[in-house]
C-alpha cells in the first residue's frame, strides 16, 4: 500500500510545471508540506480507519452529508480521472516524441495518447492482485528518476554552475506570475484516500493506513523537492518546458555522448512507464469507488457492472476510456502545440479533480461531532478546536488551487485560455447532475 500510494501521488509529468514557479517553488513546497500535506494525510488516516468500508471519500461524504452529496462527490472523483488521463498521455506522447520521433506532429501525439488510454483500460480490467505490480514498479521508477535528477543536477552544477539563482533570498515565497503554477504543488500532494478505498482488504487498516501514509508521505515530499531542485539547478527557467522539462534536464545532466544518450533513453522509457502506472493506479481507485456508488443506486447502474471473471468494474473502465478519448480529440482542435494542450487539459481536469476535496475536511469535522462515539483506530492527535483550525487551512489550500488554475491575483484573466476550461467544468457539473437525477429516479421506481 505504501508503493501504491507513492505511485498514485508522485507524478512525474507535473514536476516541470511546479519548477516553473521558479526558485521560490522550494519554499512553496515546504509551506504546503507543513500546512497542508501532513494535516491532510493525518485526516485521511483517521477517516480511513474509522470508516474502512470500500469506497473511501464517497463513504466519508455519505456518512457526513448524505447520499446526494456523496453521489456528486463520486461523480466528480470518477470523471476527473477520465479528464486527467488526456493530459497525462499528452505528456507521455511528448516524452515519446523527444526520445524516438522528434518530428511527430500534434495529432500524432494525440493518437499515441488515445492508444495509451485504451491500454490503461485493459490493465484496469485485470484484477487488482494481477495488476498491482504495475503501480509497484512505477513507484520504484518514479523515485529513481527523481533521485537521479536531484543528485545528477548537484553533480552537474558542481562542474558547470547553477542554472538559476538559488540563494536564500530567491527561494523565499513570492507573490508573482509564478503563482499560476502554485496549484500544481497542492495537486501533486493529493491522493492519500485511495488506499483507504481498499481498507476492507487490509489485514489491519488501523495500523496499516497511518504507517503507509507516514512512510509514503516522507518519500513523496523528498522526491518532489529533489526533482524540482534538480530541474532548477540544471535548466534556466526560460528554457524549462512543461512537457519537455524531464528529458531536457536528463540530457543536460548526462550529455549527448553515446553513453549519455543511452542513459537518457532508458530513464525516459522508465518515465513513460511511470505515467502508465499512475493512470492504472488512479483508474483502479476511481472506478472501484464509482462501482460502490452504483451498487448503492447513487450513480447509474452501468458504473457497477462487473467483469464476469475478474469481478472488476469493466463498464466504468470502458466509460473512462471513451470520455478520455473524446476530450483529448476535442481539445486537440483548440490547441496550438502539445504544451498548450497539456496545460489546458491539466488545468481543466485538475479543477474538477480538486472539487470533491472541498467536502473532505467539512466531513471530517462533522463526523467528529455527530459520530464521536465510534471507535477510531487512529485519531489525529489534536482536540476538536485545533482540528477545526487545521481543517479550515486545508480547505483554503484547495480553494486557492481551484481559483489559481484560471486566475492569478494581480493579473488579468486570459479569457481565451480560461473560457474553454470554465465551459468544460460547467458541462461536467451539469452532466453529473443529469446522471444523478436519472439514477435517483430509477432508485425510487425500484
Amino acid at each position: 500500500m505504501t508503493l501504491f500510494t507513492v505511485s498514485a501521488i508522485l507524478v512525474i509529468e507535473t514536476v516541470a510545471p511546479s519548477a516553473a514557479i521558479g526558485p521560490s517553488a522550494i519554499s512553496w513546497w515546504i509551506i504546503t508540506l507543513l500546512l497542508f500535506f501532513i494535516p491532510y494525510g493525518l485526516i485521511t488516516a483517521e477517516l480511513g480507519t474509522t470508516y474502512p468500508e470500500e469506497g473511501g471519500l464517497y463513504v466519508w461524504i455519505k456518512q457526513a452529508f448524505g447520499e446526494k452529496w456523496a453521489a456528486r462527490t463520486t461523480w466528480l472523483y470518477w470523471i476527473n480521472v477520465a479528464l486527467w488521463m488526456p493530459s497525462v498521455y499528452i505528456a507521455f506522447a511528448g516524452i515519446f516524441s523527444q526520445l524516438f520521433a522528434p518530428d511527430l506532429s500534434l495529432w500524432g501525439q494525440i493518437l499515441i495518447g488515445v492508444i495509451a488510454t485504451w491500454v490503461t483500460v485493459g490493465f484496469g480490467i485485470i484484477s487488482l492482485d494481477a495488476g498491482k505490480w504495475i503501480p509497484n514498479i512505477g513507484a520504484f521508477l518514479k523515485g529513481l528518476i527523481m533521485v537521479v535528477i536531484g543528485v545528477g543536477a548537484f553533480v552537474f552544477a558542481s562542474r558547470n554552475g547553477i542554472a538559476n539563482d538559488l540563494s536564500f533570498q530567491s527561494i523565499l515565497p513570492k507573490w508573482d506570475a509564478g503563482l499560476a503554477f502554485l496549484p500544481v504543488i497542492v495537486y501533486n500532494f493529493m491522493g492519500f484516500e485511495l488506499m483507504s478505498g481498499a481498507a476492507e482488504e487490509m489485514h489491519n487498516p488501523g495500523k496499516d493506513i497511518p504507517r503507509a501514509i507516514i512512510i509514503s508521505g516522507a518519500l513523496i515530499a523528498l522526491f518532489y523537492i529533489l526533482g524540482t531542485l534538480g530541474m532548477l539547478m540544471a535548466l534556466p527557467l526560460d528554457q524549462l518546458g512543461l512537457v519537455e522539462g524531464i528529458i531536457d534536464t536528463l540530457t543536460i545532466i548526462f550529455g549527448q555522448s553515446a553513453a549519455g544518450t543511452a542513459i537518457v533513453t532508458v530513464l525516459g522509457i522508465g518515465a513513460l512507464f511511470t505515467l502508465l502506472a499512475n493512470m492504472v493506479t488512479w483508474t483502479i481507485g476511481a472506478n472501484r469507488t464509482a462501482a460502490e456508488a452504483a451498487r448503492e443506486g447513487e450513480l447509474p447502474a452501468i458504473f457497477g457492472r462487473l467483469h464476469p471473471v475478474n469481478k472488476t468494474p469493466v463498464s466504468a473502465f470502458i466509460l473512462t476510456g471513451a470520455v478520455s478519448t473524446l476530450v483529448i480529440v476535442l481539445y486537440g482542435f483548440m490547441a496550438g502545440s502539445a504544451e498548450d494542450l497539456f496545460w489546458t487539459l491539466f488545468a481543466f481536469s485538475s479543477m474538477v479533480f480538486l472539487m470533491p476535496y472541498l467536502g473532505l475536511f467539512p466531513a471530517f469535522l462533522k463526523l467528529r461531532k455527530t459520530d464521536a462515539n465510534r471507535e477510531r483506530p487512529y485519531r489525529v492527535p489534536v482536540n476538536n478546536g485545533v482540528a477545526r483550525i487545521v481543517a479550515v487551512i486545508c480547505e483554503l489550500f484547495i480553494i486557492q488551487a481551484i481559483v489559481f488554475f484560471i486566475w492569478v491575483p494581480g493579473e488579468p484573466i486570459d479569457w481565451a485560455y480560461a473560457a474553454p476550461i470554465l465551459i468544460g467544468v460547467a458541462v461536467t457539473l451539469l452532466l453529473g447532475e443529469l446522471l444523478l437525477f436519472l439514477a435517483a429516479r430509477r432508485k425510487v421506481q425500484a
